[in-house]
């Protein structure tokens, strides 16, 4: 469970793509996409740290021999 800095940049790279995504829907006129857009960026981000946390648990778990 070795992260380094690209979780950092993963994550802001999602966050960039969704801004301009959302710009451009924004823009067009469609701002219930954009909405969407931006909830769609969030559930992944979300999803990311959810599972960057299960294996931190998982570690602990490992390491004080809770089973």
């Amino acid at each position: 469970m070795t992260y380094g800095i690209e979780i950092i940049f993963k994550i802001a790279g999602i966050g960039i793509l969704t801004a301009v995504i959302n710009n451009i829907l924004e823009k067009s006129d469609k701002k219930e996409i954009a909405t969407l857009a931006t909830i769609a960026g969030l559930l992944i981000v979300l999803a990311l740290v959810v599972n960057m946390i299960s294996g931190l648990f998982s570690e602990l778990k490992m390491i004080f021999n809770l089973y």
